[in-house]
């Protein structure tokens, strides 16, 4: 099925330019947000299917990622910050609710606006969280990164330059969104590590427990930048929560057919109105 796609943008106050793509139409919004270091581009086939389906899809480049600005001060970047762009977006496209997609950073970025404005969200779909348990993975992950772009920025440019001669269309999808994700201006790249890396990561165990939408979480044991602790953790915190297991990193990537089925009902189940109603007597007693 066809479906509309459409590029926009917004301003911050901070006057920072966020893109983001726009497919489908109506009021059953979803944002979705990428892991760190990649696009909006990654979740392009499921932002196609869900708009088939009637949704009206919004990936987001956050700020530092894609084709939004990659300013260099790392004061720009937390996942704080992040939310505060989620809200943005949602303010500039006029939705009142969003279902929340997010992944890795992504989803720590959705739980984030969560426990913020919690009327602003009408569920989450989380892939892959990093929490306690994934910090020191995280750390020894990505502070290699931050180390590199600062004492070798020529060598991260010239990544940057040869990846931007490789034009995207004959490439596959997945090989095209990996070049993308090499395409890291050091001076950014550096200041949104130590940025992330360096303040809140994540809502606290406290706050968490406190999100009262229903929440699809998506994991697996295979990456222990990602471990499955994590997702079990968050299952048991969370009152609505809801757990499938993917066969590894890759499933929803190459084999989408299983998650993308789990996705679709989980969303059409958060924007039913008779859920809604269940959900409202339940909070009221």
């Amino acid at each position: 099925m066809l479906v509309s796609e459409r590029i926009g943008q917004l301003f911050l106050s901070s006057g920072d330019r966020l893109e983001f793509t726009e497919y489908g139409g109506g009021e059953r919004w979803a944002v979705l947000l990428h892991a760190e270091l990649m696009t909006r581009r990654m979740h392009q086939p499921l932002a196609r299917r869900l708009a088939s389906e009637g949704f009206h899809v919004l990936p987001l480049d956050l700020l530092g990622h894609g084709r939004s600005d990659r300013p260099s001060d790392p004061l720009a970047y937390s996942v704080t910050a992040y939310a505060e762009q989620v809200e943005a977006l949602l303010d500039e496209v006029g939705a009142e609710q969003a279902l929340l997609v997010g992944v890795s950073l992504g989803a720590n970025v959705a739980l984030e606006t969560a426990v913020r404005s919690p009327d602003r969200v009408r569920g989450l779909l989380l892939e892959s969280p990093v929490l306690d348990n994934g910090f020191a993975a995280g750390l020894l992950r990505m502070a290699p990164l931050m180390l590199g772009a600062r004492v070798a920025p020529l060598a991260f440019s010239g990544v940057r330059r040869m990846v931007r001669a490789v034009p995207r269309g004959v490439m596959p999808f997945w090989v095209g969104v990996a070049l993308d994700t090499c395409n890291q201006r050091p001076g950014a790249l550096a200041a949104m590590v130590h940025g992330v890396l360096f303040g809140r990561m994540a809502p606290n165990a406290g706050e968490r427990r406190g999100i009262g939408v229903p929440v699809l979480l998506v994991g697996h044991r295979a990456d222990p930048a990602h471990p499955w602790a994590d997702v079990e953790m968050l299952a048991a915190e969370l009152p609505q929560a809801t757990v499938v297991r993917s066969r590894g990193p890759l499933e929803w990537r190459l084999d989408p057919a299983r998650l993308d089925g789990a996705a679709i009902s989980f969303a059409l189940d958060c924007w039913d109105a008779r859920s809604t109603r269940k959900r409202q007597r339940r909070s009221s007693t």
